[in-house]
């Protein structure tokens, strides 16, 4: 009795594994079969091997899902060309149960925050459900995971669906002012990140270096997300329009203010947005900066007191406070916004120098600021005739404007049309080719630039 026990477990164990190792095989084939025609963009003949492989294969490969979901954006494309709505949806559903089943099979190597908000955009862009489910949806990735939810398009989308259901009368006004406030942050943090990719390489460039492969890779993708991050930025802003001008926010804050002044987070979030929008002259600003430096002193209050300063043009003042709030401030984008003020206070009052090592300081803590740049730029086209020792070289000063200037363009796309007219600008007042010839002097070539400036710049090649 035992051996035929026995036996039967021998013969259960051989079936099980011969089976286990069929159905191993089939799955290393139709991977193979279905990355063979996905690679080569042959979705009609990939499609059967898709289906085989989630139906049993979903854990094997994450191949699977990178080249279904290529597969899919493709057929929701064409059916949308097509005009076939109810395909379209079918295979936005089916990319969506993509999407999740990655997550459950590879939550690993699966960012949740911005596969969440693929969810979310394809929700939205396909007409899923309603605005309040995909507002869900990216709340739902905003909250699994900030960090990794960083594409520009669904950053702005979310917030455009809230501006919506605001419309709508389905959110209030307070909730737009707090997202918008995060949303802005979460881009500025990604801008910070991405110049900072490019702040050597640029410079790397610029003394005439030749990047690699790899180098021109990032620089690129670095550039990319800037142009899409500065676009993004101005669409938000854009979207939250008169909601946000000083007609709308002071009556809000007023009214709610008797309930909120012992309330130090609502009491900066307040001062900050009229701050912002420069609705400094009401009152009712001194009354928040007020409560707030009562209750808690900070790099904030400090900053406000430093503009109220300004507005009574008491500038000695203004820059002790706008000292203090600098060596107060944690928050880069912010201790960036607080260097610039003092470095245009300096600037007005023509130390140049002083006012360029703040912009630096600026430049420091939010590399994308491409505003300092042009600012350097201005003060050095204004300090030509002052930093040369021959006409030429006084002139050449320009060709070191221009180069600050195009670097502010290539860090904050937001003003490049600015940069591209101060380039303009500076190198139509810089020696031409004739003066060149006519000077002797080398392309490529080093002239060292005196005075306050103290830097050198290289001949170009016109």
């Amino acid at each position: 009795m035992k051996t035929n026990f026995l036996l039967i477990a021998l013969i259960g164990a051989f079936f099980s594994t011969n089976l286990s190792n069929a159905q191993e095989a089939d799955c290393g084939r139709n991977l193979a079969l279905f990355s063979q025609s996905a690679k080569i963009k042959d979705y009609k003949s990939a499609q059967p091997y898709y289906n085989k492989l989630i139906e049993n294969c979903e854990d094997s490969n994450i191949v699977i899902y990178q080249y279904g979901e290529r597969m899919l954006k493709s057929f929701i494309e064409d059916a949308e060309e097509a005009g076939n709505t109810e395909k379209q949806k079918e295979y936005a559903q089916a990319l969506i149960e993509n999407y999740q089943k990655r997550l459950e099979n590879f939550p690993t190597k699966t960012p949740k925050g911005g596969v969440y908000a693929d969810i979310a955009q394809v929700k939205y862009d396909n007409n899923l459900g309603d605005k309040e489910e995909q507002y869900d949806a990216f709340e739902k990735a905003w909250e699994a995971d900030k960090k990794s939810f960083n594409s520009p398009r669904a950053l702005y989308t979310y917030f455009n669906v809230l501006i919506d259901l605001q419309d709508a009368g389905k959110k209030d006004l307070q909730v737009v002012f707090m997202k918008y406030d995060e949303l802005i942050e979460k881009i500025e943090e990604e801008e910070i990140r991405r110049a900072e990719e490019a702040a050597p390489l640029i410079k790397k460039q610029e003394d005439g270096d030749k990047l690699n492969s790899d180098e021109e890779r990032i620089l690129k993708n670095s550039e990319i997300y800037l142009t899409n991050f500065s676009k993004i930025k101005a669409g938000i802003n854009g979207l939250l329009g008169q909601r946000a001008d000083c007609e709308n926010l002071i009556p809000l804050y007023n009214g709610e203010f008797e309930e909120n002044k012992e309330n130090v987070e609502w009491l900066k979030r307040a001062a900050g947005r009229l701050s912002a929008k420069d609705c400094t002259e009401d009152p009712l600003f001194f009354k928040l900066v007020e409560a707030l430096h009562q209750k808690q002193p900070s790099a904030k209050s400090a900053l406000y007191l430093g503009q109220l300063a300004e507005k009574d043009n008491n500038y000695s003042k203004a820059l002790e406070y706008y000292n203090q709030s600098a060596d107060l401030e944690e928050n880069p984008i912010d201790k960036a916004r607080v260097y610039n003020m003092i470095a245009n206070n300096y600037k007005r009052k023509g130390s140049y120098s002083t006012a360029r090592s703040f912009y630096r300081k600026a430049l420091s803590s939010q590399p994308s600021k491409g505003s300092a740049y042009l600012q350097i730029a201005d003060m050095y086209a204004k300090s030509a005739n002052d930093c040369g020792d021959n006409v030429f070289n006084k002139r050449a000063v320009y060709w070191l404007a221009a180069e600050y200037a195009r670097r502010a363009g290539r860090v904050d796309p937001s003003i490049q049309s600015s940069a591209d007219a101060a380039v303009n600008s500076y190198m139509g007042r810089a020696p031409q080719k004739t003066d060149i010839f006519q000077e002797d002097v080398e392309v490529g070539s080093t002239i060292n630039i005196g005075c306050w400036i103290g830097e050198s710049v290289r001949v170009p090649s016109l």
